[in-house]
């Protein structure tokens, strides 16, 4: 299993498991109507620079890094590493930092919860979870990293030699 597979899986889970949070969306400044919905999930990058504002809500999904290993006597493991994003926005300062934390701690009960996602990429703990106290207002954002255990990729050249 790739780690492309591992955000495709992410990206469907997090979308439903958050798909009943509403968010404050910027105004139309054309219409004057505020609007909410939920957060739009994205893997690895935004689709443009505008997207930084203009898309919040979102969570971003970014592989940092995976590990192959097998120590001797041991059976292989591998893992990848996954930074989760969040951005909110809001007028009101308390309000948004508030959507940021909501966001994450939906995500991170529901991966606690069922620890496997995709009947095959396990949680491996501990989640590391902020909220940037610093954010820039409107915008709120906070972040997680999680690591997952993946299904193994056998050597067939090992077989052979076996």
């Amino acid at each position: 299993m790739t780690p492309l597979e591992l955000l495709d899986a992410l990206k469907a889970f997090i979308e439903e498991n958050t798909k009943d949070i509403l968010l404050p969306v910027r105004v139309d400044r054309k219409s004057g109507e505020a609007k909410e919905r939920p957060a739009e999930v994205y893997k690895m990058r935004l689709p443009t620079k505008d997207a930084e504002t203009k898309r919040i809500p979102y969570v971003l999904l970014q592989y940092i890094k995976s590990t192959d290993t097998q120590t001797a006597g041991e059976p292989p493991e591998s893992s990848c590493m996954v930074r989760i994003v969040a951005a909110t926005y809001s007028e009101d300062g308390e309000e948004g930092a508030m959507c940021v934390l909501n966001l994450l701690t939906r995500i991170r009960i529901a991966f606690l919860r069922d620890g496997v996602i995709a009947e095959r990429f396990m949680l491996k703990p501990p989640i590391e979870m902020i909220v940037y106290p610093d954010s820039t207002p409107p915008y709120y954002l906070g972040e997680m990293m999680t690591e997952w255990r993946m299904p193994i990729v056998e050597s067939e050249v090992q077989k052979v030699w076996q």
